[in-house]
């Protein structure tokens, strides 16, 4: 079976099984996506650049054949055939240069893969935080909706016997409906989140898990996009010393065979031909390549400078996010405490009648307001986590 297919194979078999993970939720969305063709592609790529650079030759070897019949002066009859084969030569320094920046190229190309990899998972993440927040959505309103209508039921038993005025089944009734409507919607965009995540993956949906992210200071060395920025400053490099040995020509070793006819019935004579073609000058048509070359290498030493800026803002917007989303939970749990408390002494008073509908709705309200905030918090203090193990470039 092929790796690919048994992959995908195993990753299904996971999700059947209730275990799938974020990380073999990764392998899956990768073995999906457009960047793993591009990754192939570019693998191709360097493997043949390296291949070329380790043949002796710096290009395929050419047979060359020809004839010439009646020279001037010569007898009658008299001709000679010639037939060689011409071998391209590296000139001095440039199949090193060449070999050292396909080798540099197909470092660049992993590196390249790791950093895809990272930003996928970013988006994994992003991904199944919004479909985790939308399935709590939907479970809070859903048990709003249950709340409301065991109050519906309770304010019509009341109104038939005639503690409560008819208004007040009304009110209730429509309390419940717009709970209701709002499950309804719930449902709708959950089913958006799930069918965007199944694109992505092809998968069964995953849980968000607390993680112990490292509480690093400062950017790690090893990240991916500040490895991925290295690789293509050396790269550049050395493609800008490839450039400054390559010319348009190589150099070409002929061997050959040359044979003449005299004519007049003289015996033909033979001879071993060897020539060596050697191109002098053309550095000034190696200037706009070399000029390229060193363009190149200037944007990356620039890139590479600009990335880590960025990857240490990001990292320090994650860490700021990740205390005020912590500070926010707590908050939320002690809110979420206190109003349900205060409408459980509501309800109990409503049932008195020391209360009235509208402010036990009102309290119910906001209890059910407080408890989703909470709920949804906790998504949010989780995809914050997520955020940091993003920005310190750790796969999942």
């Amino acid at each position: 079976m092929p790796v690919r297919a048994q992959q995908s194979t195993q990753a299904s078999s996971n999700a059947a099984a209730g275990a799938l993970t974020l990380n073999q939720a990764l392998e899956a969305a990768w073995l999906r996506s457009l960047e793993v063709s591009e990754s192939r592609g570019r693998f191709a790529r360097a493997q043949a650049d390296l291949a070329v650079s380790q043949s002796w030759l710096a290009a395929a070897p050419a047979v060359s054949m020809g004839q010439r019949e009646g020279r001037a002066g010569a007898p009658a009859g008299s001709r000679e055939t010639e037939l060689g084969m011409a071998f391209p030569l590296w000139r001095l320094g440039q199949r090193t240069a060449g070999e050292q920046a396909a080798q540099s190229q197909s470092g660049w190309v992993q590196v390249t893969e790791q950093v895809e990899r990272l930003r996928l998972a970013g988006r994994l993440r992003d991904a199944i935080g919004a479909l985790n927040l939308a399935e709590v959505e939907l479970q809070q309103v859903e048990r709003q909706a249950q709340v409301l209508e065991q109050l519906t039921q309770d304010v019509e038993r009341r109104v038939r016997a005639g503690d409560l005025a008819p208004s007040d089944a009304l009110a209730a009734r429509a309390e419940w409906l717009a709970a209701q409507a709002q499950a309804s919607a719930a449902r709708q965009a959950l089913g958006v989140q799930k069918s965007q995540w199944h694109l992505l993956t092809g998968l069964a949906p995953v849980k968000l898990q607390a993680s112990v992210a490292p509480a690093l200071a400062q950017l790690p060395d090893n990240h991916p996009e500040l490895v991925l920025a290295s690789a293509t400053l050396d790269l550049g490099q050395r493609r800008a010393d490839l450039a400054r040995v390559q010319r348009p020509d190589s150099p070409q070793l002929t061997l050959g065979m040359r044979q003449e006819y005299p004519g007049q019935g003289s015996s033909s004579q033979s001879s071993v031909v060897v020539a060596l073609r050697v191109p002098v000058g053309g550095q000034i048509y190696q200037q706009p390549r070399i000029a390229a070359a060193l363009g190149e290498l200037d944007m990356a030493q620039t890139q590479a400078q600009r990335t880590r800026e960025r990857l240490t803002a990001e990292l320090e917007l994650a860490q700021s996010q990740l205390g005020s989303s912590q500070a926010q939970l707590q908050a939320q749990q002690e809110r979420a405490q206190l109003l349900a408390e205060r409408a459980r002494l509501i309800d109990k008073s409503f049932r008195a009648g020391e209360t009235a509908l509208p402010e036990m709705l009102r309290a119910v309200a906001a209890a059910a307001s407080a408890e989703s905030a909470f709920a949804r918090q906790q998504i949010n203090h989780l995809m914050a986590m997520a955020r940091l193990e993003q920005a310190l470039g750790l796969l999942p």
